[in-house]
């Protein structure tokens, strides 16, 4: 009876710091995604690129709290999406009809780049950087253009899946076993 009072109570600690590392790294991560969409708004009104854009960044614009592995997916996203720019832009235009993307507005267009190189680059699931997405926007444009930004992003995302479905559960697995990963050590 006490083993198994003792199992039990082990699971409950287990789960709470399953959840707190997992809000911590998607904490984390968010932050680094707003920090690519700074660093895409700077290029897209200054003109800076590359190794100037993120070094810039890093020195003067952004906050010092996150953490090197945040900053990396950080300057990875930007740098990518930059990179890779004519292929996002053309996704974007396939999908953004009556819309020249020259046209959008500034925040719109780089979260919609930002979240459609993720697509393509990174193996976050789809359903996750869709999310991502709206939680950013949200949080730097209008209620109009989170909607705006779904329903490109969610044809875009159709048309990927078409293409090559992503199987999000093996993703979440694989996110959950690296966190408990670090967990473990701990109990």
């Amino acid at each position: 009876m006490l083993s198994t009072l003792y199992l039990a109570l082990e699971i409950k600690v287990l789960s709470s710091k399953f959840k707190t590392r997992l809000k911590e790294i998607m904490g984390s991560r968010r932050k680094a995604r707003e920090c690519a969409l700074q660093m895409l708004f700077a290029a897209d009104v200054a003109g800076t690129r590359g190794d100037d854009l993120a070094r810039t960044f890093w020195s003067e614009l952004a906050d010092g709290e996150l953490d090197p592995q945040a900053r990396e997916f950080a300057t990875k996203l930007a740098l990518g999406t930059l990179t890779n720019l004519a292929e996002v832009d053309e996704r974007i235009r396939s999908r953004a009809e009556h819309w020249r993307i020259a046209r959008m507005a500034l925040v719109d267009r780089n979260v919609l780049r930002l979240a459609v190189y993720e697509f393509l680059h990174e193996p976050t699931p789809r359903t996750v950087t869709i999310n991502e997405a709206l939680e950013i926007a949200r949080r730097f444009s209008t209620y109009e253009a989170t909607q705006f930004i779904n329903g490109i992003l969610d044809a875009i995302k159709r048309d990927l899946d078409q293409l090559s479905p992503q199987t999000e559960i093996a993703a979440d697995e694989e996110d959950e076993a690296e966190i408990l990963t670090e967990i473990k050590p701990e109990l």
